[in-house]
């Protein structure tokens, strides 16, 4: 009896296991895979699933790259351990999405997908002795169990050891005191966290990077290349290559047309030693990275009202109407807006210059009619260490010329507001942006003699 009682709890604990596994959600397919690589129980296989909980492991030769639900990767280069902690994309509300990887140890990238670039605040990267946050990123780890470095190749990522209020059981980035950002823009530069350690070290050698620790990027990586230069180079479909390298059992049949470059060698054998530089501690302000190819447009702005002779701007009160933006603001005949799926993420130091790319004016002198008007010589500076801007345009119409200048504050959110709540002078605005790469505001100006009110948008 005893038995037979034993046989049906082990039963029973297999098939909850079995009802455990079937019930993980998906977090992305296997499209490449050679050499010994095992996702969970199983080897990998191309076209396979890769399912929250797992864990993925590459032998000495093992490549393994997942695009994951939202369309992001993650890689994984020889000699690595990764698990897929949690992969919970909500595209219709994004604040509910949760994303969490592991790296063991090894060498691997992340490449942001669009949920996560939508929900930034609920990402994190843990290592065994640091957390990462992205700016919406594409980045590479090494990890053993007592140091971690990362370099960027696109965005930006904010870097902290564990320590105080940041503990590896948590969600999104550590931004304490002791957590530090890296771009993309600050060329051959790495964050090191050591155990124990709470500020992670800004530190330059490419002898140091992660991909110099014996698992260097195949040429086909996707999204961009890491050269010997640690640049992005050139874009790769994936999808195309579904065909190249595919593990069947234990044996890699290559399927590929094309055969493998001539460089491809086993890595050697590598020993981490202490680093022979010493860390570079920055003179000023980090610089900020450059513009990259910006994501859809995060704030949208018309005309609510027929004013100066132009009528509504149907488009922007069509996109309103599908409610994905936030309630608009509205200034003197326009309204502005921001998608409410997105969550506003800045450096904490730097400054940044925006150029305009589009206006709307109008201009009315005292006793004469509203008139359309044209922007001139305008110019936006955000200071991101003091949470503060600059604005200064000249508005030209009906024979007058009125100049606006503004200093504001910009909030947690990313808005655009007044200093002091002047009654003549008003500005209503967000920044927005993967890497705060845009900028659109409101504007009003109330004198005795003349008022003006206009829309602008801006793009670093």
């Amino acid at each position: 009896m005893r038995k037979q009682l034993s046989n049906m709890l082990i039963a029973a604990g297999l098939l909850a296991g079995a009802l455990s596994a079937a019930c993980a959600a998906e977090a992305g397919k296997i499209v490449f895979v050679t050499g010994q690589v095992r996702v969970a129980d199983h080897a990998a296989a191309l076209d396979g699933t890769v399912r929250e909980g797992d864990e993925l492991s590459t032998g000495a030769d093992g490549y393994i790259y997942v695009k994951t639900v939202d369309q992001g990767f993650l890689v994984l280069r020889p000699s690595s351990k990764a698990r897929i902690v949690t992969y919970h994309i909500d595209d219709k509300n994004p604040a509910n999405t949760r994303v969490k990887l592991e790296l063991l140890n090894g060498v691997a990238r992340s490449i942001s997908g669009t949920g996560v670039k939508r929900a930034r605040q609920n990402f994190r990267f843990n290592t065994p002795v640091a957390a990462i946050g992205v700016r919406g990123t594409d980045f590479v780890v090494y990890t053993d169990d007592k140091t971690s470095r990362v370099t960027v190749v696109s965005g930006g990522v904010v870097v902290s050891g564990f320590a105080g209020g940041c503990g590896p059981e948590g969600g999104g980035p550590c931004e304490g005191g002791g957590s530090r950002e890296l771009f993309a823009g600050q060329a051959g530069m790495m964050l090191q966290v050591e155990r124990g350690q709470t500020n992670p070290q800004l530190m330059r050698g490419q002898t140091l990077s992660p991909s110099e620790h014996g698992a260097p990027a195949r040429p086909d990586e996707p999204i961009g290349k890491i050269g010997p230069s640690g640049n992005a180079g050139t874009e790769v479909n994936l999808d195309a290559q579904k065909s190249v390298n595919v593990l069947t059992g234990n044996k890699q049949v290559n399927q590929s047309l094309t055969p493998p470059p001539p460089d491809m060698k086993p890595p050697p054998e590598v020993v981490v030693v202490p680093p022979l530089v010493d860390p570079v501690v920055p003179a000023g302000p980090a610089p900020l990275p450059p513009v990259v190819t910006p994501g859809p447009k995060e704030v949208i702005w018309g005309r609510y009202a027929a004013i100066a002779g132009a009528g509504v701007d149907t488009k922007v009160r069509d996109e309103l109407a599908t409610g994905k933006y936030d309630n608009p603001t509205l200034l003197g005949g326009y309204q502005i807006a921001r998608l409410s799926s997105t969550a506003y993420v800045a450096p904490r130091e730097g400054t940044a210059a925006f150029v305009l790319t589009g206006s709307d004016a109008t201009l009315q002198r005292s006793g004469r009619s509203l008139v359309p008007a044209a922007v001139q010589d305008a110019k936006l500076t955000v200071d991101f260490g003091a949470r503060t801007f600059q604005t200064g345009l000249t508005v030209v119409g009906d024979g007058v010329s009125v100049p606006f200048n503004v200093s504001g504050n910009v909030t947690k959110l990313g808005e655009l507001v007044n200093t002091t709540l002047l009654t003549d002078t008003r500005i209503k605005g967000y920044l927005g942006g993967a890497n705060v790469e845009e900028a659109a505001y409101l504007f009003q100006y109330k004198g005795t003699s003349v008022t003006i009110n206009g829309a602008t948008t801006w793009r670093r």
